[in-house]
């Protein structure tokens, strides 16, 4: 199903479940968001814990936004 994005994001996958297909992901500022398998825009429906992403942000229902589209993102650079 096709969701309208509102804004993107970029972060570090910090948690991923291969059985229940669903992770999160931590943005620079500390805040995380859900993401489900489905929206792995490479459609292999897995990530690497650790590996940085790109996304589109799309609001699930009462004031939450999941990630959606992930793709793999080039690690940032040092500050």
């Amino acid at each position: 199903m096709a969701v309208q994005a509102f804004g993107t994001g970029s972060g570090e996958v910090v948690a991923f479940d291969d059985f229940a297909g669903w992770g999160t992901v931590r943005e620079a500022d500390g805040s995380e968001r859900f993401f489900h398998c489905t929206r792995i825009a490479d459609g292999s429906r897995h990530v690497d814990v650790g590996e940085h992403v790109t996304f589109a942000l799309a609001p699930v229902g009462l004031g939450t936004w999941e990630a959606v589209d992930l793709r793999p993102a080039p690690a940032p650079g040092p500050r």
